[in-house]
């Protein structure tokens, strides 16, 4: 679809449906700007605004979460915007209440503020998993003579939904964890070794023995926890044959109703988000049994398995390295497992 000239825009500002013309306000997108990054730039949180945002301009954004550079932009009303997660300074100097958010270093210092948005996952108890960490840092490929590998997208859409599932009230286990690495805005991610698995343990350097760590600290919380709701998403990107591009997909064991439900939900969320926002293109991505995993057969808490992409695809690429792109995959992630909790 093409663009919407200057002129539609400032036409549209007079008759969005939802938002008052008097709170609405324009801005113009620079080279390298992304939705984040421009929500970011206003003092607002993208987490809160992004899909308002999307809503406001879609008649005006490539493949539905694409800016154009030079293209004016409408922002949500400016007064419905929650503390921006760049302050650092302490929440009750801002006036934040611990009921209304909470800071978490894992997040990083630009993101670790949490804002409260519902108790929608009381109760509820997410176990993540990211894929590869440590020695392993899974597919490598060279984005810009610049080396990238396919665990630190993982672990950074994991931290996003990690940080999404928070602050709708759930209690999140982040497995394979950073310490030095929070939720990062750039699309070359730097490569380092140091991950730990939960709590604070080395990762060793066989794959099975890895594996085994992972499924082990998930089963000793999710027996500590039993009798609670509890659930494991585990996030990793794919390294297929180079070119072959793929949509998002997700798995779940054969004999759990609950994770086959929890991993359809999440599918038809993606349904429903690419009808709506690429209703031109034909979402492909399935979900299906693969028992066979070793973290599918082996861990307790019903549980997705979700294949974000593949690394070695350009066009693949374009959707991972991408900030903006992260956010709206664990986004459309939590609302998925959102809509899973509310069916229980």
């Amino acid at each position: 679809m093409s663009r919407i000239v200057c002129t539609f825009l400032i036409g549209l500002f007079f008759t969005a449906p939802t938002f008052g013309q008097d709170s609405l306000a324009l801005v113009v997108a620079e080279k390298g700007d992304g939705i984040f990054s421009l929500l970011r730039k206003q003092g607002m949180d993208p987490t809160d605004h992004y899909q308002d945002f999307v809503v406001l301009n879609k008649e005006n954004l490539r493949e539905g979460q694409h800016l154009y550079e030079g293209t004016v932009y409408l922002l949500p009303k400016v007064e419905d915007a929650v503390l921006s997660s760049e302050i650092e300074t302490d929440l009750n100097e801002v006036g934040l209440s611990e009921e209304e958010g909470k800071r978490y270093a894992i997040f990083g210092d630009e993101e670790a503020l949490v804002v409260n948005k519902s108790d929608q996952l009381s109760g509820a108890i997410y176990y993540l998993i990211s894929g590869h960490g440590g020695p392993d840092p899974g597919a490598v490929e060279t984005y810009r003579d610049v080396t990238i590998a396919e665990d630190e997208y993982a672990y950074d859409v994991t931290l996003r939904l990690a940080k999404e599932l928070l602050a709708h009230g759930a209690m999140v286990y982040i497995i394979v964890r950073d310490e030095n690495d929070g939720i990062r805005n750039k699309r070359a991610l730097e490569i380092d070794r140091d991950e730990v698995v939960y709590p604070e343990q080395e990762i060793p350097l066989k794959q099975l023995d890895r594996l085994k760590q992972r499924v082990e600290a998930v089963n000793e919380l999710y027996l500590e926890n039993k009798g609670s709701y509890q659930r494991l998403l585990v996030t990793h990107v794919d390294s297929r044959t180079k070119g072959q591009n793929i949509d998002v997909f997700f798995y779940h064991h054969k004999k759990s109703k609950n994770g086959k439900r929890l991993a359809e939900n999440i599918h038809n969320t993606f349904l429903a988000k690419y009808k709506e926002y690429q209703p031109n293109r034909e979402y492909t991505g399935t979900f299906s049994d693969r028992s066979n995993l070793y973290l599918v057969k082996n861990t307790l808490p019903a549980m997705a398995y979700i294949e974000i992409g593949n690394l070695k695809s350009k066009k693949d690429q374009r959707r991972i390295l991408d900030p903006d792109n992260r956010q709206a995959l664990a986004k459309w992630i939590s609302e998925g497992i959102l809509a899973d909790f509310e069916s229980r």
